[in-house]
């Protein structure tokens, strides 16, 4: 997949035709994939490439006061970026949604960005909005002159996917669930950096990792989780939250990783989330915490 970067229509200098994917997507869920699985479909039986334009940031950063969790992402960029090759993208424009990009009309959208895209087919989502006028996809169908799809949502369990469910099911621990209206597993980067050190004085060391994109995390608790490090993977058990046994004050993500002994001080990691354990508690001391941990290292190991 190619990625360019433009300020606007004057940017794209598209030389093939192309089946254009429209709309700003965070979480690349099921749904999402619905769109980019249709137009590939379109691609191959017109021997066109699939193009995507889309935004670095969510709109909504410029239409809202500000809030830093309108900055935050369910994947960091080089995750998305690769989810979507991976979905069958070939060309990816990216672009900021700045105040004059916000001017731009349906019709002339179309008219600029659009046909300089060399779209012979646009696909989106039933919900598509685009356009300072904030036109729907039948606007599309009626001015521009080549083929629009419409792609259907997709529900589970009769509910909508949609990335407010999974940012929801992230902030509430049910990572499972919202793997489920993935596709594919949650993961979170961060480099390795020092703690407590009180891990490892009761067998238990963990790798304190500390956060380098701005991706939400799952609320506090233990989970079960894989991680990667210099390109293996491993199973691990994760907790996230102050360490309250020994009156933690501040709030940390801590990985033990199995059968790994290796000091990572400094590294960067990919902490891949798979399942809740259960909450923080309190214990008692020592002795309570480690045979709690004992429990919750069966479980990892054994998910």
């Amino acid at each position: 997949m190619k990625i360019f970067e433009i300020t606007d229509f004057n940017d794209i200098h598209q030389t093939e035709e192309t089946v254009l994917v429209l709309g700003y997507f965070d979480a690349l869920h099921k749904g999402h994939q619905k769109l980019f699985e249709t137009a590939k479909k379109y691609a191959e039986k017109k021997q066109s490439k699939v193009a995507l334009i889309t935004f670095k940031e969510s709109p909504k950063v410029v239409f809202a006061p500000y809030d830093e969790i309108l900055l935050k992402h369910v994947h960091y960029p080089e995750k998305r970026y690769a989810k979507m090759a991976e979905f069958g993208v070939d060309y990816l424009y990216l672009m900021d949604f700045t105040s004059r990009f916000a001017k731009t009309s349906a019709l002339d959208f179309i008219k600029t960005y659009i046909d300089k895209l060399r779209a012979n087919t646009v696909v989106v989502g039933f919900d598509y909005r685009f356009g300072s006028d904030l036109q729907e996809a039948s606007y599309l169908q009626r001015h521009f002159p080549g083929q629009v799809v419409i792609v259907e949502p997709v529900s589970i369990d009769g509910v909508k996917i949609s990335s407010s469910w999974i940012k929801e099911l992230i902030a509430t621990g049910n990572v499972l669930k919202a793997n489920q209206l993935l596709g594919f597993s949650l993961s979170t980067r961060g480099i390795v950096s020092h703690g407590e050190a009180r891990g490892r004085t009761i067998g238990y060391p963990t790798a304190n990792l500390a956060m380098i994109d701005r991706t939400f995390v799952p609320t506090d608790g233990v989970y079960v989780t894989d991680v990667i490090v210099r390109g293996k993977k491993y199973r691990s058990m994760t907790s996230v939250g102050k360490n309250v046994t020994f009156d933690g004050q501040s709030s940390t993500v801590e990985i033990h990783i199995f059968d790994f002994k290796d000091e990572i001080y400094g590294e960067p990691i990919e902490l891949i989330w798979l399942e809740k354990i259960r909450e923080m508690i309190r214990f008692s001391g020592i002795d309570a915490l480690v045979e709690q941990l004992q429990v919750d290292e069966q479980i990892a190991r054994n998910w």
